[in-house]
């Protein structure tokens, strides 16, 4: 089979290995469809363990099963989660599942023509498809639970002002979900592009993020934001953060700088006004459950986000697409179709 072996960001290799045979406890799953996430371009949190096969935003047909496998069969449309949580630790046992400490088995990379599944996934992290879900659109279930775990985080709800810093893929599915909570969205991006589509999907106010974007905030609204979800790493959007925030608000960091970035926190201005500060960076089982739902019921709209699909043979042009982020939101890169870049318009599946 083929899979892509990603060294760094510019050095991405699609090279042949045995396609792997389940034991009797696992599954074979040929993947369809896999999304290029934010976090897989992000040299410093990736290369400590590369040279690995990336993926983890994954929708696939079950092929092959273990003798041991009862609850599978091939042909079964499923996604799996890239890890999963024991539910018995401390942590999870206090809805803290992203830290679970006794995570051992992950998700094999999704940039592969298969995947085996290992146990602890096949009985905690596989999840079925809903007939109605096309595979594009199950690339969508991992970035959306992660979006919906930082908004309970953050508890956000009707009538409050949410600022989205950055409108990538993570930033305007952020921006989807609370226009579905009734928020008032203001958005901020660099890319007029990704702002005009910001607009379209609901935004209240955009901003371009070169601009004063306190000051724009209090002109166009009169009023800080009570949530600021930080989608973008860039210190001068944390600097925009502190000043956009309004009393007893909370600034959730859903990207991070790397860590040889120094973050200074104003906590002397915070300190009189009950400011939250929140990272959120993964999703758990409830998480996902209600991201399958909300695509499910079409309550999230996916399709009008895919910008690229491309066969595995492209995907360091798939890296570099999501790397400029000038013409990309979502790039789904497809393992085992031959096809060159189709417009989001036309059906790959």
């Amino acid at each position: 089979m083929k899979v892509s072996i990603w060294h760094n960001n510019e050095d991405i290799r699609v090279e042949e290995a045995p396609t792997p045979k389940p034991g009797p406890k696992e599954m074979l799953v040929k993947i369809i469809s896999c999304g290029i996430c934010g976090s897989d371009i992000v040299e410093w949190y990736r290369l400590p363990r590369a040279p690995l096969v990336q993926g983890h935003e994954i929708g696939g047909e079950v092929v092959e099963v273990g003798e041991s496998i009862k609850n599978y069969k091939p042909g079964d449309r499923v996604c799996v989660a890239p890890k999963v949580p024991c539910m018995n630790c401390y942590y999870c046992e206090n809805g803290h599942y992203p830290v679970c400490s006794n995570v051992k088995d992950r998700l094999p990379g999704g940039f592969a023509e298969y995947i085996l599944v290992p146990e602890a996934l096949m009985e905690r992290g596989t999840y079925r498809l809903p007939e109605n879900m096309t595979y594009d659109q199950s690339t969508f279930i991992e970035p959306l639970a992660c979006v919906v775990r930082a908004q309970n985080l953050a508890g956000i709800k009707k009538g409050q002002t949410v600022l989205v810093m950055g409108c990538g893929m993570s930033g305007l599915l952020h921006v989807k979900l609370a226009k579905t909570k009734g928020c008032k969205i203001i958005a901020t991006d660099l890319n007029g592009k990704r702002l005009k589509y910001a607009e379209k999907i609901g935004t209240d106010i955009t901003i371009d993020a070169a601009d004063n974007v306190p000051e724009r905030l209090m002109a166009e609204h009169h009023k800080k934001a009570d949530v600021v979800i930080l989608c973008t790493s860039a210190n001068s959007a944390i600097d925009q953060a502190w000043k956009s925030v309004d009393k007893g608000g909370s600034i959730v960091f859903f990207a991070v700088p790397g860590p040889n970035r120094e973050v200074i926190i104003p906590i002397n201005d915070f300190w009189t006004k009950e400011i939250k500060i929140l990272t959120s960076y993964y999703c758990g089982p409830p998480d996902i459950m209600e991201a399958i739902k909300l695509l499910e019921t079409g309550t999230i709209e996916v399709d009008d986000m895919i910008t690229h699909r491309l066969p595995l043979d492209d995907i360091a042009k798939g890296f570099r697409l999501v790397i400029e982020g000038k013409e990309s939101i979502k790039v789904i890169i497809k393992p085992n179709e031959g096809i060159k870049t189709l417009k989001a318009s036309e059906k790959a599946e």
